[in-house]
């Protein structure tokens, strides 16, 4: 059967791509690809004469018709990004899904991946972690997501523009506390590679000019921070008027935000006990 192949490619360091790579790039009927021109400089690069087809953010839904077309004809059809693994913060998501639902298959070389790379030389804890892509630029739902990163346990890696990276930071420490510690990583893989460790007072201090796209990396909250006592009876009080026992009522809030079953355990028998005005 033909296959979707996404094919991981250089953050930076052309060096960084696998041998793999370069062959599926070969031996494919079709390349679809961000930018035309930035791949096309690297399959030249590489020797390599394909048919390139754009399939960014504007143009994915409509060309999702056409990769399933060549791959009912028989063509294997390869998928990048303009750096890293495809469908991650970038276009391809939607393809995949929909290529999934034909049944021709779908592999990948892995590869180089900023998310990763970031997250391990960060210094912060590795062994659990949560990827929040770009944050929403304004409004509730930017707020919405930084109460949720807030109170996230899990060490979180974010995606930043250099125009906006100085905001996002502030916004964090303000919703965080400038306390909470962080890396911030920046041109992986290539000649200016910069990793920045502290907390988030610090990192906004020494940012300096911004240049090139950023990896932000946060450690999570303590099992406490983030959920006020009235939050967690506010909580608590939604979950029991619902019909929840007490403890049911005590892990869901636990699991939501990041309490100890103990603490909410508690405080849900003084909810329960405690009539409302």
């Amino acid at each position: 059967m033909s296959r979707l192949v996404l094919v991981a490619t250089p953050l930076g360091n052309l060096g960084d791509l696998a041998p793999r790579a370069v062959e599926e790039l070969r031996s494919v009927g079709l390349v679809c690809c961000e930018d035309t021109r930035r791949t096309g400089l690297l399959l030249n690069n590489l020797g390599i004469d394909a048919t390139l087809m754009r399939l960014d953010e504007h143009t994915e839904v409509a060309s999702i018709q056409r990769v399933i077309d060549a791959l009912d004809e028989g063509r294997d059809v390869a998928l990048v990004s303009d750096a890293g693994t495809p469908a991650i913060s970038d276009p391809g998501e939607r393809l995949v899904a929909a290529v999934a639902e034909t049944g021709h298959v779908i592999t990948s070389v892995p590869g180089p991946s900023a998310v990763v790379m970031a997250l391990t030389v960060s210094g912060l804890p590795t062994n659990r972690f949560v990827f929040e892509g770009f944050l929403p630029r304004s409004g509730r739902e930017r707020d919405a997501r930084l109460t949720e990163i807030a109170r996230e346990t899990r060490t979180s890696v974010l995606y930043e523009a250099p125009h906006r990276i100085e905001r996002t930071l502030t916004d964090l420490a303000s919703a965080c506390g400038d306390d909470r510690r962080g890396a911030i990583c920046r041109e992986l893989t290539k000649v200016h590679e910069e990793v920045r460790r502290g907390s988030l007072r610090d990192l906004i201090d020494t940012l300096g000019e911004p240049r090139g796209e950023y990896v932000i990396v946060l450690a999570g909250a303590s099992s406490s921070a983030g959920a006020s006592e009235s939050d967690v009876d506010d909580a608590l009080r939604i979950e029991l008027e619902a019909g929840s026992s007490v403890r049911d009522a005590a892990d869901a809030v636990s699991s939501k935000l990041g309490v100890s079953r103990k603490i909410a355990y508690d405080r849900a028998l003084a909810v329960r006990n405690t009539p409302r005005d």
